[in-house]
């Protein structure tokens, strides 16, 4: 029985060795393994993180990309600015720090709250921008007392520079990138670095992705303590791509110049390309101010403006296009055959519609007018009875075909796209039915309009060019080149002979171009009215005029009302300027030139100037004659590489 038990113990302990002994064995394969690991596996990883604790990089911002205008001036460069920077974990003690600053820089205590919040959301190795804009005088002081600011690392940098304020809507401004900007948009994930500034609005916008550039690095060795021994590489990055633009800054500089002290816009196309010559808006405002964040008192001057400075008016001001609209009312009412242009209406000063009266802008009349004439002198009582057997409708498509109720340039964040009111919108929108009384205000263009200088400029040039739709643009492509040119070619033969149309099935098979009119001896008509109202004795913009043939222009003037008369006011004769400012009208101008040879395209709307003739028709005169005086060095300066 002894030996019975003893052999069940010695049993029991073999069993319990052999246990053992296999964990053993399975605790060593695993470890060896885990070597062989660590070693073949995941070498990589693991060197990756123990650089990390050996390396820092630095991610800096590249230049921004150059903007320039059509002969190769800049618009938005770059200027060298000095920055200061803190690295936190290279500062033993930031209150000390922080107190040494305040001496040396004159911070405030808000400075250094809102520089707390920084460090606090950012790791310890990334730089803080303490200031991105010093002066010489105090990047100099930092410099001197550097050995005493321990994490401080002064950094010669760069920034936007905008060069000429007259172009400060269309090409916009940079500032700091907001939680928005990151979420939005999906590039700024690798192009984003300390300091980066993004694109807010205009082209600046428009072309961010392009212009920001890809980040550079610089990577350093640093210690177990985190402090930098030294600098193992640098990348510098690329430098955003640079564009040239269809503006002409001497053009632009003209326009805002005619408009200081004034509120309006002035927009220049070409006819044919669609090239922008010009698109101010004014008041101006420094583009500069927000590069580096714009201080509360200037902030607060720029919301409060009466004439808000900070809207573009060229494309984000809507108004109604009082007179100029008469231009497509007559080319509706031409090509739906509701009028023909030798119909004789005798105006009086006024009509009435069910116990209402419309008047006319002269009082006592025009007398007896036919279309022509009614362009020429701009009588609203033919128009009245034009707009009545046309109806809103068939005027609203008219209106759509030419550019307005839509955006310009469709990709511009500002640009709004107005209103071309009709049956359906108003029901939609206002949920009641249209009355006929709305058809006549609607046919002087008053009432629901709503368009923007841009689309007016749009409109006339397509009428200009013969009636073919075209696509504007602000940035240059050369790829366009050989479909202009066809284009020009096409409408001069066009001219030469009436009757051939191969050359224009070509053009519309092979590029898409869109003739808007049913009959071009229409558009024709509607040019040679224009004409007479600023060429011939009793046109609205007669005084305007330019007598050389070179300048020669053809334009309409227009009155975009913004309170109407009482009957009390039109008896006492009460004029537009006795108003209070914000009560008076509009003024509008629209206009192509040469007329002979047509080239280019104008509006011109002036805030509470009242009388078009008056007021746009005088600026447009002196910007049409500036662009034309170019226009052979624009010509000559096409084969510029179209991205500088």
């Amino acid at each position: 029985m002894i030996r019975s038990g003893g052999e069940s113990k010695i049993t029991l302990l073999g069993r319990r060795m052999f246990i053992l002994s296999a964990a053993k064995a399975v605790v060593v394969f695993g470890i060896v393994g885990r070597l062989i690991s660590l070693q073949i596996n995941e070498s990589k990883k693991y060197k990756t993180l123990s650089d990390k604790n050996r390396f820092r990089e630095w991610k800096f911002s590249p230049p921004r990309g150059l903007i320039r205008d059509y002969f190769g001036k800049e618009i938005a460069s770059n200027k060298q600015v000095f920055q200061l920077h803190i690295i936190p974990e290279n500062s033993e003690n930031l209150e000390l720090l922080f107190f040494r600053l305040k001496s040396i820089l004159n911070l405030t205590d808000k400075n250094i709250a809102n520089i707390r919040k920084k460090i606090k959301s950012q790791k310890p190795w990334d730089p803080v921008i303490l200031s991105d804009n010093l002066n010489w005088s105090e990047f100099s002081r930092i410099n001197l007392f550097l050995h005493e600011l321990q994490g401080v690392e002064p950094v010669v940098s760069v920034a936007r520079l905008y060069t000429e304020p007259s172009s400060a809507h269309v090409i916009g401004y940079v500032s700091k990138a907001s939680k928005k900007d990151l979420k939005t948009k999906e590039y700024l994930v690798k192009k984003i670095a300390t300091g980066t500034r993004v694109g807010k609005t205009g082209l600046e916008n428009k072309l961010d992705s392009k212009v920001i550039g890809d980040v550079g690095y610089k990577r350093y060795e640093v210690n177990a303590f985190g402090k930098r021994i030294k600098e193992i590489s640098i990348d510098p990055g690329k430098p955003g791509s640079n564009f040239r633009t269809t503006l002409d800054l001497d053009v632009q500089k003209l326009a805002s110049e005619l408009l200081k002290n004034k509120s309006g816009s002035v927009c220049v196309m070409d006819i044919y390309r669609g090239d922008i010559v010009s698109m101010v808006s004014s008041p101006v405002f420094d583009s500069n101010k927000f590069v580096h964040g714009i201080n509360q008192k200037d902030w607060n001057e720029l919301i409060t403006h009466r004439d808000k400075p900070l809207i573009n008016k060229a494309v984000a001001g809507l108004y109604p296009p009082g007179s100029t609209i008469k231009i497509l009312s007559a080319l509706s009412a031409l090509e739906n055959d509701t009028f023909n242009p030798k119909t004789v209406i005798n105006c009086t000063g006024h009509i009435e519609l069910y116990g209402e009266k419309y008047h006319c802008w002269k009082k006592k009349g025009h007398g007896f007018v036919n279309m022509r004439e009614s362009i020429k002198q701009s009588c609203d009582v033919y128009f009245y009875e034009v707009s009545r057997k046309l109806g809103i409708d068939r005027l609203a498509e008219t209106a759509r075909k030419f550019g307005l109720g839509e955006p310009v340039l469709k990709d511009l964040i500002e640009e709004k796209s107005g209103v071309v009111p009709n049956t359906s919108w108003k029901k939609k929108y206002i949920g009641k039915n249209w009355y006929l009384g709305e058809t006549l205000h609607a046919g002087i263009g008053q009432g629901y309009w709503q368009t923007s200088p841009l689309q007016l400029c749009l409109m006339t040039a397509q009428i200009a060019n013969g009636g073919f739709k075209i696509e504007p643009r602000l940035i240059l492509d050369n790829e366009d080149q050989e479909k202009f040119e066809k284009l020009e070619k096409f409408i001069y033969e066009k001219k030469l002979n009436p009757e051939e149309s191969s050359f224009l099935t070509q053009i519309v098979d092979e590029f898409k171009y869109k003739g808007l009119f049913r009959n071009p001896e229409n558009i024709k008509f509607v040019q040679d009215a224009l004409f007479g109202a600023t060429n011939e004795p009793r046109g609205t913009s007669y005084r305007s005029r330019l007598t050389k043939e070179e300048f020669t222009f053809a334009g309409k003037t227009g009155t975009s009302q913004v309170k109407r008369f009482t009957e009390l006011q039109r008896e006492l004769e009460v004029k537009n300027e006795d108003l209070p400012y914000e009560d008076r009208d509009h003024a509008l101008f629209v206009a192509f030139a040469p007329y002979k040879e047509p080239r280019y395209a104008i509006s011109v709307l002036v805030e509470h100037g009242g009388s078009g003739s008056k007021s746009a028709a005088p600026i447009a005169k002196k910007v049409i004659k500036k662009v034309l005086e170019k226009h052979s060095l624009r010509v000559e300066s096409r084969n510029i590489g179209e991205k500088a």
